[in-house]
């Protein structure tokens, strides 16, 4: 009789191989999932800077003043959220904004 199909080491083999595919490939999903939520907290932080200085100008205020984020929302296109649940410390006009988790500085 003839017989069709995969032999169980066949099949073993290919649950290894995806099994070490699948092992490879999370660490890295992990990885860049943080790094570009960095970058997303970074440019919400320089979109913030820009806001700063146009409420600035617009307003003829000095660089020692220390606007609110209730005061750049207009400038800004949406609401920046920190992607790593922490909070932005804007500062003064003449100083860039920071994010609240020091191990997430502004590029």
């Amino acid at each position: 009789m003839n017989r069709r199909g995969f032999t169980l080491i066949e099949v073993m083999i290919v649950v290894l191989i995806i099994g070490i595919l699948i092992a490879t490939a999370v660490p890295n999903m992990v990885t860049a999932r943080t790094r570009s939520s960095l970058k997303s907290c970074q440019r919400n932080m320089r979109s913030i800077d820009a806001a700063k200085m146009q409420w600035a100008v617009e307003l003829n205020m000095p660089e020692s003043a220390s606007p609110t984020m209730a005061d750049v929302l207009p400038y800004l296109q949406s609401t920046p959220e920190c992607y790593f649940s922490g909070t932005y410390d804007l500062g003064t006009v003449g100083t860039i904004t920071r994010c609240s988790l020091a191990e997430h500085p502004p590029i």
